[in-house]
């Protein structure tokens, strides 16, 4: 009798213990975020679940819901080698997302935290899709990766599903040569707002525009291999798109201007058939010729964007024919590609301290006792900045000779990829235990160290 009781209890215990791995399976998979923080721009109006119903694979996806325009995301801190290539995939599911500013930079998408670095952007209504985000370590050791709804300087309501979440490294090319890309837009048709009123404006280039933009994109070819005493090459192609720009953007220190959200609808579909590692948009901002003077700005061309992680320029067209600064003349101008340099310079110069390294600003160069030198304007500026051969209490500094190496990451870099663990999903009822016991490891280490400090 007593050896039925024992044999029971036992029996007892082990449907115990198998209902509790059982309860903690289904708790695990439903509320686990692994080592995911939940990050909002606004408390009260976003919630985040595991959600085991909407799916892409066997593992419950990650839901952000922002009944209100918000900025949220998923985040984690990752570990990361300096200047390695690394690329983030997801799959992705939207439903009703709309952006308070109805923007492209906002919606679902993968980025940085703290950072403008992103991938492209989902917004409305879709069914699952992959997302690919590219970055570069440059001198970090650690990022914080976000599968995020609304966006660095935006905000997004709907709902939005994160899943199959990787990570892999590449490896740097090393190659010096630049493939650039020079889109032309001769026209331009928007309505903006100008001292509190609203303008439609309407310009075009002309055919000695299109045709100075391209003579320059090959002469800045030369010269920059020319300057740079070959540390660098360019190969430019351009493309000329006869659709208007339709929208500009603002902001207070530079007025209106062309960003990616503005024309990438019309050079994405290029870009993604190309890796390109700089971009220009050369167009029209005002015409004194026709009257028309309502963009005008005090700059030729803007630098120091990007394009989801490629360099990005504006090219500016000049506002009448008597300006000579895209024509050659040995009279007044025989560096009429300077423009295009200057902008690329701002590439580098961010790139440059992106990585850590400290250069002189481009635009300081009278502090270092260099002018614009009659008809070839900054060129001895140039070459020193960019050869390290500005003087500088009795140093020579500029940048340095690596940066032309550091080129953006693309496709290319992953041909030999090696995956990365972050972000590994537990796969069964091992892996959850250990996972746990790490979880209540940290838990114990946390409080250890908080009791310690009081």
């Amino acid at each position: 009798m007593q050896k039925k009781k024992s044999i029971g209890k036992r029996i007892f215990s082990l449907v115990t213990i198998i209902i509790g791995i059982i309860v903690i399976y289904i708790v695990y998979r439903n509320y686990n975020y692994n080592d995911f923080e939940k990050n909002v721009s606004e408390v009260g109006i976003t919630k985040f679940t595991r959600d085991n119903k909407i799916k892409c694979s066997k593992q419950s996806s990650y839901k952000v819901e922002n009944t209100d325009y918000n900025d949220a995301m998923f985040s984690e801190e990752i570990s990361v080698l300096p200047n390695t290539p690394y690329k983030v995939t997801c799959k992705v599911k939207v439903e009703n997302v709309q952006n308070l500013n109805d923007t492209k930079s906002g919606g679902a998408h993968i980025s940085i935290n703290g950072s403008t670095e992103r991938s492209k952007t989902i917004s409305g209504t879709s069914d699952w899709q992959e997302l690919t985000f590219y970055f570069n370590s440059k001198n970090r050791t650690k990022v914080n990766v976000g599968f995020r709804l609304g966006g660095y300087q935006e905000k997004s309501k709907g709902k939005a599903w994160f899943s199959d979440i990787k990570m892999e490294t590449g490896s740097v090319s090393g190659n010096t040569k630049w493939k650039m890309a020079c889109f032309i837009f001769p026209n331009i048709d928007v309505n903006v707002n100008i001292n509190g009123k609203s303008e439609h404006v309407k310009l075009q280039m002309n055919n000695n525009d299109i045709a100075n933009v391209k003579a320059n994109l090959q002469r800045f070819s030369s010269s920059i291999s020319q300057i740079s005493k070959n540390k660098m090459t360019v190969e430019c192609e351009t493309y000329t798109i006869l659709d208007p720009i339709t929208t500009l953007s603002y902001d207070e220190e530079n007025s209106y201007y062309v960003s990616e959200n503005d024309v990438g609808d019309y050079i994405d579909s290029y870009i993604k058939e190309n890796e390109y590692d700089h971009i220009y948009v050369a167009f029209r901002m005002a015409d004194k010729q026709k009257g028309n003077d309502a963009l005008l700005n005090d700059w030729v061309g803007l630098g120091g964007m990007d394009y989801f992680g490629i360099g990005f320029s504006n090219i500016r067209m000049p506002d009448d024919e008597e300006n000579y600064v895209y024509n050659f003349n040995y009279a007044y101008n025989t560096f009429p590609e300077e423009v295009f340099i200057h902008e690329f310079l701002h590439t580098l110069e961010r790139n440059a301290k992106e990585y850590g390294y400290e250069i002189p600003n481009l635009h300081d160069y009278k502090q270092y006792g260099y002018k614009e030198e009659g008809t070839e304007g900054l060129k001895k500026w140039y070459a020193d900045y960019m050869n390290c051969n500005i003087s500088y209490n009795g140093t020579k500094i500029g940048l340095p000779s690596q940066i032309y190496s550091y080129k953006p990451v693309n496709k290319s870099n992953f041909i030999y990829s090696t995956q990365v663990n972050a972000f590994k999903e537990p796969e069964n009822i091992i892996e959850i235990i250990r996972s746990l016991c790490g979880r209540i490891g940290k838990l114990f280490t946390y409080f250890s160290k908080n009791e310690n400090t009081v």
